[in-house]
């Protein structure tokens, strides 16, 4: 089985995660994944609060899987070794946490899922580069191409997109109410939108829980399973 929750923020969002709110977790094995949609921070200090994160996550019955954030420390993420994991590049930060890169065609459970991390922060100016805020979060054109190509590889048709960011029609359809400036990252998610078949799109960072209509789902409290 395959569940999918927001961000996690390292410990400040770990509730929704807890047995008291995601029952369906107790009855999981390490055969079964959790996706979280970006900000995961496991990998921020290199120190005890990792291995904490870690560690937590370790504990659960179920492996979890992610994308990367805006907050992340993506320097110590790129430090890990790329390896290939179901058909796409990941870093392993351990045998229960794993990395799903960006641009990648993952086939998990049967079903094939592309993953594409990394949003522009609105909060960079009160954080330190190099501290607490680190310029790739934003991908690179290499990156970018990648994702064109392994897309292009399976004919532009998967069964579900994981982001932490939204695509530029999906952003201002779902959050009318808040104005949030477009960049090359959800400009680019806009041409992968127009130009593939899916049947679910998923992601975080807005911290909401809302449906753009059946295909397009943002994620934060929610721990929601993967039909179909």
């Amino acid at each position: 089985m395959i569940y999918i929750t927001g961000d996690t923020h390292g410990d400040l969002d770990l509730y929704k995660l807890n047995s008291k709110f995601f029952r369906e977790g107790k009855k999981l094995t390490k055969n079964d994944y959790l996706i979280v949609c970006g900000d995961f921070a496991c990998c921020w200090d290199n120190g005890e609060f990792d291995k904490y994160i870690q560690d937590w996550y370790n504990d659960k019955p179920w492996t979890t899987l992610f994308v990367d954030g805006n907050h992340e420390n993506h320097d110590l993420l790129d430090k890990y070794p790329v390896v290939e994991w179901n058909g796409g590049k990941v870093h392993m930060i351990s045998d229960s946490i794993i990395h799903l890169m960006r641009g990648q065609v993952f086939t998990i459970e049967g079903k094939k899922i592309f993953t594409f991390g990394g949003a522009q922060s609105h909060d960079m100016w009160h954080r330190k580069e190099g501290i607490s805020w680190w310029a790739r979060e934003m991908p690179s054109d290499e990156e970018y191409e990648e994702g064109f190509r392994n897309l292009e590889a399976v004919g532009n048709k998967v069964d579900y997109v994981i982001t932490h960011c939204a695509p530029d029609q999906v952003q201002n359809g779902l959050f009318q109410w808040r104005h949030y400036e477009h960049d090359k990252l959800t400009n680019y998610l806009e041409i992968v939108r127009k130009d593939l078949t899916f049947k679910g799109w998923y992601f975080g960072h807005y911290h909401d829980d809302a449906d753009i209509d059946e295909k397009y789902h943002c994620l934060y409290s929610k721990v929601i399973k993967l039909e179909g």
